[in-house]
């Protein structure tokens, strides 16, 4: 599979780079960042994979989380994909910035008009990774994973899917509990149709309540002034409750006084990498 490179910047002796493919799974093209540390010069480097949240790209983490630094200090490979396929001219994928593009909700959709092109499920789990680790000095067998918001559900759901798969998981003001928020209920009916039961296999208040063991250490950054946790679309609450229940660890810090935004995410990102890089690197 060819990649065509997009752009390249020296960062923290490292490279911030962007590529292009064509993408078997969604059909059409897609842009990636990669941030290759110093240390992948010289050997090969464990991945974690940033999923990021509605209407985004793949220019909102690369450009401004600000985590370039602490890869590089931990010798972390770090791919953030876009969040959905892009030009399909499927009709009504421009509507609306909560459905459609830039909001592919990590889930392989089995309702036309989306089913073939909507797989950022698969595309994340299978093809993603593939293609990483063909085409750059990666640790398959080291690999974690993180987002935002929606990109945040989708992280916690490919990690409660696929156990062991990915060594750690985290989470920014992650969408918990979809089957029962608005944001979950318009991408999950439009994408998997009516049945509201098919929707659970893509919630992670669900999953975790059959994950089958507690080796999955869950880091949960939340901002208390968070407009979308008082509208009631993220549930954390609901999420936590179920990770207790099954005795799964997962530590949730309710940040006083932070929102939604990148300001957000930029401030707790060090954080974040810490987490991972003491599972990619024991």
């Amino acid at each position: 599979m060819a990649l065509k490179q997009v752009s390249s910047n020296k960062c923290f002796e490292g490279f911030q780079k962007v590529f292009e493919h064509d993408s078997t799974e969604l059909k059409c093209k897609m842009k990636f960042g990669i941030y290759l540390p110093p240390k992948a010069e010289t050997g090969k480097c464990p991945v974690l994979y940033w999923l990021s949240g509605l209407t985004c790209t793949e220019q909102n983490f690369i450009t401004k989380a600000g985590f370039q630094q602490a890869a590089a200090e931990h010798g972390l490979i770090v791919v953030a994909p876009d969040t959905s396929p892009r030009g399909c001219n499927i009709e009504g994928e421009e509507e609306s910035w909560d459905f459609g593009t830039g909001a592919g909700f990590y889930v392989d959709a089995t309702e036309e008009p989306w089913k073939t092109n909507y797989r950022m499920y698969s595309y994340v789990k299978d093809e993603l990774p593939k293609l990483i680790n063909a085409n750059f000095p990666t640790d398959p067998e080291r690999m974690s994973i993180f987002g935002h918001s929606m990109g945040g559900h989708g992280a916690l759901i490919l990690a409660l899917k696929n156990p062991g798969k990915y060594k750690s998981v985290s989470a920014f003001a992650p969408i918990c509990n979809p089957i029962q928020c608005q944001w979950g209920k318009k991408a999950l009916g439009g994408y998997l149709g009516s049945d509201a039961s098919k929707w659970e296999a893509y919630d992670a208040t669900q999953l975790v309540k059959s994950y089958p063991d507690s080796r999955l250490d869950i880091l949960i950054d939340q901002g208390k002034d968070d407009q979308f946790l008082s509208a009631g679309q993220l549930l954390p609450d609901n999420f936590i409750a179920a990770c207790t229940e099954r005795k799964i660890p997962v530590v949730f810090r309710l940040q006083q006084g932070y929102d939604h935004s990148y300001f957000f995410i930029s401030t707790f990102i060090n954080d974040h990498i810490k987490h991972h890089a003491k599972y990619l690197n024991a």
